[in-house]
């Protein structure tokens, strides 16, 4: 159940950024995204031993995770200003394909026959979701730099779990790894605010804190459900958020995915499960 809940805490998340429309610039969504989401982080640095917490040998490590972290958020963000909800969700179910072409790199890992061909075909879903033939004509034509900012941002997730996987690998405290990331974050996004600042209307504010508190709470509720569930069992779960993203889409945008999208949905959700379901099979951590 709490993934289920946390599924779909970030899906209305999201929905709060997607509802700012593009009105207030991007590095200032990602400043109050985290900001907001800090003083919610408090009871658990409190709950380790308070600065203790913050405390760590590793200061490249941190650097690379809030680098990729932050290609991840600004190109999911991105993608919820220009592109269809579900659409944006769905293409960020892309980043188990990339975290299994880039294990075998990064990680060593061997990737066999089977998860390689379900890459391919999750890929194939990808083109059916943005037919790029299409660009800018006919019905349900995506924008295709918005499509490519939530692909880069789905790679820069994918390099974040690599580093993250590194890190506790090393004994890096994952209270420290969160902390960091949201005060590192912070502070990328305030300098890069400035040239392009601008003050929140009231309803904006609301939007802002909405998306870092509903943030903190998703990520809350996914970590307790990791602790005290088998993660293995759990990951699919977290694929229930493209139901949450296709009603809000729909109820609060009138969004209806175009048929050819609907079947690179679907094609893409079931490759992501086959290979949870090799990894599974085969022992692999994540």
């Amino acid at each position: 159940m709490l993934v289920l809940g946390a599924a779909a805490a970030f899906s209305l998340a999201a929905a709060c950024v997607k509802a700012l429309d593009g009105a207030v610039p991007l590095a200032e969504v990602v400043l109050w995204r985290n900001l907001f989401a800090i003083p919610a982080l408090l009871p658990l640095m409190v709950q380790h031993g308070g600065l203790a917490a913050l405390r760590t040998a590793r200061p490249m490590s941190h650097a690379a995770r809030i680098l990729f972290g932050l290609l991840g958020m600004f190109g999911s963000f991105y993608g919820l200003a220009h592109l269809p909800f579900a659409v944006v969700s769905a293409l960020g179910f892309t980043m188990p394909l990339f975290l299994t072409v880039l294990s075998v790199p990064l990680l060593g890992e061997r990737v066999g026959w089977r998860r390689s061909l379900a890459v391919v075909v999750g890929f194939l879903g990808v083109l059916l979701i943005v037919r790029p033939g299409e660009a800018g004509e006919g019905a349900g034509a995506l924008d295709l730099v918005a499509a490519g900012a939530v692909l880069l941002g789905a790679v820069g997730w994918a390099l974040a779990m690599i580093t993250i996987r590194r890190m506790g690998e090393a004994g890096e405290e994952a209270v420290t790894i969160v902390l960091w990331f949201a005060i590192g974050s912070s502070l990328v996004a305030a300098v890069a605010a400035i040239p392009v600042w601008v003050w929140p209307t009231p309803g904006q504010w609301l939007l802002l804190a909405g998306v870092g508190l509903i943030s903190a709470l998703a990520q809350v509720m996914m970590t307790n459900a990791y602790r005290t569930g088998e993660s293995t069992l759990l990951a699919p779960f977290e694929y229930s958020a493209i139901v949450w993203t296709v009603g809000m889409g729909f109820v609060l945008w009138g969004e209806v995915p175009h048929i050819s999208a609907a079947a690179g949905i679907a094609v893409l959700i079931g490759s992501g499960l086959y290979i949870w379901h090799r990894e599974v099979t085969l022992g692999v951590k994540r």
